[in-house]
């Protein structure tokens, strides 16, 4: 600590990410949903080419990148907003969208960043259990707040809630926003952007960090109806006026023109991640069903920080979170064919 801190240093916990060991040479990392594949090579052809602009500012607007969008997603421009991950657009969400008198709302397993950005922001909030199942149950959210937020499929757990039930509260909403995070959508989930026209109070946030394999390029985006993508830029206007670089902008613009490359490579993705479940499974391990780039495992006979410890003394990298209700759960991200088959073949050995 430091004299010179702001009072609301003292009280913070900062996030912690997944492990990113600088030496990876025979590291198999399935710990932090990084796709195992290389990003579209028109992605990488467009940021190579973008690097001759590097000299001046970038578009604060990022006006290709926000029209692209838009036409994949079938909104307008002016309903699109996109920031330096989509960690920087929840960000600006809180400070914009979820301030107010009454809590916010979001599931007691869920992505840890939403309650540092609450405590960092001063946005009441409350938890609201999964259920026994790890399901978010919308009956359990009848009750007072200002805002709800939950990850689609939900982060740990890879469970996914279908679009009519989203619709479903946000009917039993009205005057609350929903935000829906859709990092990991892509992977069998269905998104609750078609909603969007239908209702002013729904926010869907998602990133090109897994699907499209740009998790170093950092390039996240919201669409919303235009009053609430005004807040974020009033926001983001006030901070940074200048999240996404030119290279950012060129590859994430390239990415996601390159359909084909994507719908290749989530379906070997999503077949690995069913390959996986099934050799698990075979091993004993509990798998909760996911419609995301990851599973949630555990073993009954070996507690989930064993088993983690182990495979990292043998060169796999996994997440273990030491927290009540999970604590003996493992997230695994579905890797290659090749770095799967390593850790099923030292699981074996482990349980």
């Amino acid at each position: 600590m430091s004299r010179f801190w702001s009072p609301v240093v003292r009280t913070l916990s900062p996030y912690v990410p997944g492990e990113q060991p600088k030496n990876q040479d025979g590291i198999v990392k399935l710990n932090t949903n990084e796709n195992p594949y290389p990003p579209s090579p028109r992605a990488l052809a467009a940021i190579s080419a973008a690097a001759e602009r590097l000299r001046l500012y970038p578009d604060p607007g990022a006006t290709a990148l926000r029209e692209t969008i838009a036409r994949t997603y079938r909104v307008a421009p002016e309903e699109v907003f996109v920031g330096n991950g989509s960690d920087e657009v929840l960000a600006h969400t809180f400070q914009a969208l979820l301030k107010h008198d009454a809590p916010l709302l979001f599931p007691d397993i869920t992505y840890s960043f939403y309650p540092v950005y609450s405590r960092l922001y001063g946005v009441s909030y409350e938890e609201v259990p999964l259920d026994a199942a790890m399901r978010l149950e919308i009956a359990d959210y009848r009750r007072p707040c200002s805002a709800i937020l939950f990850a689609n499929p939900n982060a740990p757990t890879g469970i996914a809630l279908p679009r009519q039930s989203i619709e479903a509260l946000l009917a039993e909403h009205p005057d609350q926003l929903v935000v829906v995070d859709e990092a990991y959508v892509d992977f069998g989930g269905e998104s609750a952007v078609p909603l969007v026209a239908r209702h002013d109070n729904l926010l869907v946030v998602q990133t090109l960090s897994k699907s499209r394999a740009l998790a170093g390029l950092r390039v996240g985006f919201a669409i919303g109806q235009r009053p609430l993508i005004e807040a974020l830029e009033r926001v983001k206007d006030s901070f940074n006026s200048y999240p996404l670089d030119c290279l950012a902008i060129a590859g994430a613009v390239a990415a996601i023109e390159d359909d084909s490359w994507f719908q290749e490579t989530r379906r070997r993705i999503m077949a690995s991640r069913e390959a996986l479940v099934r050799d698990l499974a075979g091993l004993g391990f509990e798998v909760l069903p996911s419609a995301a780039n990851f599973v949630f495992a555990r073993h009954p006979r070996r507690s989930g920080a064993e088993l983690a410890k182990a495979l990292r003394e043998r060169g796999v990298l996994v997440r273990h979170f030491n927290k009540p209700r999970i604590a003996d759960f493992l997230r695994i991200t579905v890797g290659s064919e090749e770095q799967c088959a390593r850790l099923i073949a030292l699981a074996r050995d482990l349980v």
